[in-house]
């Protein structure tokens, strides 16, 4: 039977319509061998990117791009938060790589893509090929036991985004600064003498690399597992996790400039849903829920939402996205001897909204200044970036320390008050 490399595989499914006997199936980004292949070996020279071989031991040589084997700073993770600290590193004139695990930056998307405009203007100028939509407004329902209640707010204004160009768009303007930017790269663990971290172990489809820097940023992601490669404790409490689930709904009523949240029990459970128009009758529709307090999956409640409501209900989902939000306070810290945490590797999203990407963004250029500091000091330590943290804490992480107080003191039996609804709202604006 033939064999796969995941690591290579691009799923692009080509091998699939040559298969004789069927033995191909590819499901969504896997690809699958069963037991009726015949060896016959017609999928093996048809692959563009040598994923599939006669047996495990028997891959074909890829040649690959070279990496330098050491660099000023390395950034794992090419979202809002590392394209824009690897922008900053390059535009400091230090060398710098970001690499990103995925085959395409900025997919697949696991956000609602909002954005305040005077937030985002300070780190990079809108552009119309990556913004669907300008917002005026914003309205919010809130369900209790007994009644139902909205509150509308107008005279913001804000974007909603399509993060696939967007994020694109980040790391391009990364590169354009002097980053050398790598996809389909993963890093699998971290160089280190002691305890101190001295660069990063990448796995590409032509092998490992082993690559030295003196700052390491972690930027990967909630899923982050380099935080906890370098000992700091990022484990996210259930309770501080919010599930969500979102469909791109095209054939709706909706108003286009304004953004709606509904916030009660019977929604979505200790979170809300969210409606951000993306043009004429098309939104992101979809909703998190505290993934403590239910039994069943965000998808079940989004697509119970979605029947309740009439200006929804005819519509056609043509994307489903989902994925996890930390909604905590950061970890106890956030750097270490050469590494730094940034975005939601680091939790830096509000407690209250789940909005992240300003944040990340901010993150990301504090730690790169912060890191280009330390290495023209030559002291790469653990004390030395400590001046990132610091500045994280005394700047947006007292904004959001507020807010994840306020989630704790608002309880979700406690969200349909309208003291709740308006802090909400407020702290909506800001994301």
């Amino acid at each position: 039977m033939i064999a796969i490399d995941d690591m290579r595989c691009s799923y692009c499914g080509g091998c699939v319509s040559l298969c004789p006997v069927g033995a191909i199936t590819l499901k969504e980004t896997h690809l699958f061998v069963d037991e009726s292949c015949i060896d016959c070996g017609f999928c093996i020279p048809a692959c563009p990117v040598g994923a599939i071989a006669a047996d495990a031991t028997a891959a074909w040589a890829v040649v690959t791009m070279s990496l330098a084997a050491r660099y000023d700073v390395v950034v794992v993770g090419a979202g809002p938060a590392g394209s824009t600290a690897a922008r900053a590193v390059a535009e400091a004139g230090l060398g710098v790589l970001l690499v990103e695990k995925r085959q395409e930056i900025g997919s697949p998307v696991r956000c609602a893509e909002g954005v305040g405009q005077d937030l985002l203007t300070p780190f990079v100028a809108p552009e119309p090929r990556w913004i669907s939509a300008e917002v005026t407004g914003a309205r919010l329902t809130v369900s209790g036991p007994n009644d139902c209640e909205t509150l509308e707010a107008a005279g913001g204004r804000g974007y909603v985004l399509e993060r696939r160009l967007f994020d694109r768009a980040l790391a391009e303007e990364a590169a354009r600064a002097g980053a050398q930017v790598r996809v389909k790269t993963a890093a699998v663990g971290l160089l280190r003498e002691g305890s101190v971290v001295r660069g990063v172990i990448l796995q590409e489809p032509g092998g490992r690399w082993e690559v030295d820097a003196r700052v390491v940023i972690a930027a990967d992601g909630v899923e982050s597992q380099v935080g906890q490669w370098a000992g700091l404790e990022t484990m996210l409490p259930l309770k501080d996790a919010m599930s969500c689930a979102q469909y791109l709904l095209v054939g709706i009523d909706i108003n286009p400039n304004c953004i709606e949240y509904y916030v009660g029990e019977g929604v979505a459970p200790g979170g809300y849903a969210w409606v951000f128009p993306k043009g004429d009758r098309i939104a992101n529709v979809g909703l998190g829920v505290q993934a403590d307090m239910v039994d069943e999956p965000a998808l079940n409640y989004l697509n119970r939402f979605i029947e309740s409501q009439p200006h929804l209900a005819s519509g056609s989902p043509v994307t489903l996205v989902a994925g996890g939000v930390p909604v905590a306070v950061p970890p106890p810290r956030l750097v270490t001897d050469g590494l730094m945490l940034v975005g939601d590797a680091a939790r830096q999203v509000d407690p209250l909204t789940g909005g992240g990407i300003i944040n990340g963004m901010a993150a990301g250029r504090l730690a790169a200044e912060v890191a280009a500091g330390a290495i023209a000091a030559g002291d790469t330590s653990a004390e030395a970036l400590l001046a990132y943290e610091a500045a994280w804490r005394d700047g947006l992480g007292r904004q959001m320390a507020r807010n994840y107080r306020l989630k704790e003191k608002y309880g979700p039996g406690e969200r349909a008050s309208r003291a709740f609804a308006r802090l909400f709202m407020v702290a909506a604006a800001g994301q």
